[in-house]
């Protein structure tokens, strides 16, 4: 198994008052060569957005686009018709396709924080989707949770890519074996609360580690931890 340590330390920093980004890899004004993307994984982004703020109308194109809701509320509204609220636990995902435009602002009370990730396409140009669904962590206790996956299902949103994205909340001591296609697929891990363990790799709050070369791992939650899984392919091929 081959590791890559993305230390929460050594982020890219975007604060322009009402946003505060945190980006893994190169995005927006960040820039940085040998943080370029992880697999077809191109952006992941911790953000916090102050109340009644947040994006205006603005265009995406062919990526896949996935907004999980750690705390605070958002609206949604795009010009394929759908106007909606994300609050703590809920996940969405627009597949840009060919084309869309959308808004999203703090609608609630207090900070908006949410992990912003998109991930390149398997097809171009295939008719934009939005999907919603909600995850509350008091529904998944000691469950590794599926919330996105490249395979239609009723308790999980779609991606227009070979991945898939688990939602782990584990009591201190637990184990959890997760396995993997060997071939073409690597794991990039995000811990949101708490210290697990891989490979005798410790991973702490809002470290990441990325994996590769494997068919499976063992993650030992050293305190109650709360984690995302992404699995996704290394290339397009």
């Amino acid at each position: 198994m081959k590791t890559h340590l993305f230390p929460a330390s050594e982020r890219g920093l975007k604060d322009i008052g009402w946003l505060k980004s945190n980006f893994y890899f190169s995005f927006s004004d960040y820039s940085n060569p040998v943080k370029s993307a992880f697999g077809t994984l191109v952006a992941f982004n911790d953000d916090y957005i102050l109340p009644e703020k947040g994006f205006g109308i603005h265009p995406h194109i062919n990526m896949e686009i996935v907004s999980i809701m750690l705390q605070g509320k958002m609206n949604h509204k795009d010009t394929l018709g759908y106007s909606t609220i994300v609050e703590e636990g809920g996940v969405q995902i627009m597949s840009a396709g060919s084309g869309l435009r959308h808004e999203e602002y703090n609608v609630g009370e207090d900070d908006v924080n949410f992990l912003q990730v998109w991930i390149q396409p398997k097809q171009q140009n295939i008719i934009p989707r939005y999907q919603q669904r909600g995850f509350p962590k008091s529904k998944r206790k000691n469950q590794l949770k599926t919330i996105i996956s490249g395979e239609e299902g009723q308790e999980h949103c779609w991606i227009n890519q070979n991945a898939k994205f688990s939602l782990g909340y584990f009591d201190k001591g637990q184990t959890i074996q997760y396995s993997l296609n060997p071939v073409n697929k690597c794991l990039f891990i995000f811990v949101m609360e708490g210290s697990i363990k891989i490979d005798d790799i410790t991973i702490p709050k809002r470290d990441a580690i990325g994996l590769w070369e494997t068919e499976n791992i063992s993650i030992y939650c050293e305190d109650e931890a709360h984690f995302l899984i992404i699995e996704t392919p290394v290339n397009q091929k």
